[in-house]
């Protein structure tokens, strides 16, 4: 049974940093895309990053690049997601989600979907 959960969300000023982790069970880490998203109140959720298993490729929504970076731990099966810079609009809950398509990254973070396995998210509010 794949689990994935997330933590690390909290409180932070704006201008501050986060690191959020996803630790995950379940399934072969180094075969999957790992991606984390978010959702906003009355917003819908939206890609942030996503990192392509095995060959470790990156990928990150334009409202984030140079900000956030998504990393992984193989051996402990933890992805992170750093975010510095914080702004008020990174407002959200974020979750961590996986899926055995790994070529399909780049069209899971522009839809903000879509993978298979989900976390249950972890919040972070960002105050002005």
């Amino acid at each position: 049974e794949v689990q994935l959960v997330e933590s690390g969300g909290g409180l932070v000023q704006a201008g501050g940093s986060l690191r959020l982790s996803c630790v995950a069970s379940g399934f072969t880490f180094e075969d999957y895309a790992i991606g984390w998203f978010r959702q906003a109140p009355g917003k819908e959720r939206e890609g942030v990053s996503c990192i392509s298993n095995p060959h470790g490729n990156t990928y990150y929504a334009d409202s984030v690049k140079g900000r956030f970076t998504i990393s992984t731990d193989s051996a402990k099966k933890t992805v992170y997601l750093q975010m510095n810079s914080l702004k008020p609009e990174d407002t959200a809950v974020y979750y961590c989600a996986v899926d055995a398509r790994p070529w399909r990254v780049e069209v899971f973070l522009k839809m903000g979907g879509g993978m298979d396995y989900w976390g249950k998210g972890t919040l972070v509010t960002v105050s002005s």
